[in-house]
């Protein structure tokens, strides 16, 4: 096993890795629409923030050498399930192989975020993180 580190995707701002590589598979955490360059929220609405988010996570699995196509799981944190079709919307655009999904609604999230995915993908050939 092997942590995934990014400077292209917001570092972890807790005692947690980015993501972590297990055989030919990558967990990652949660991500949450933080720029890189600032650390601040980017964005106001579900659609701001999720585009955020998404880019977050890409970094990511791209850092364990897999993408955003081999994702095969996902689990979604909305602040607020009002946003649910909102943030389908934006979700359905980047995840277009329709991974399996859990979506919940929370009470918080972290810097008082709209949205958090994490995702579990398949890397096709072993990468060392």
């Amino acid at each position: 096993m092997k942590a995934v580190q990014t400077s292209s995707a917001p570092a972890a701002i807790g005692p947690y890795s980015q993501g972590f590589v297990s055989g030919n598979w990558v967990f990652t955490s949660g991500q949450i629409p933080i720029s890189v360059g600032t650390g601040d929220v980017v964005g106001t609405t579900i659609e701001e923030q999720t585009e955020q988010v998404i880019k977050n996570l890409a970094a990511v699995l791209k850092a364990a050498g897999t993408s955003l196509a081999k994702v095969v799981k996902t689990t979604c944190f909305l602040a607020d399930m009002n946003d649910f079709a909102a943030f389908n919307e934006i979700y359905g655009r980047h995840f277009t192989g329709k991974p399996a999904r859990s979506t919940v609604a929370v009470k918080q999230l972290p810097k008082n975020a709209l949205v958090e995915i994490e995702a579990i993908a398949e890397i096709n050939n072993h990468h060392e993180v």
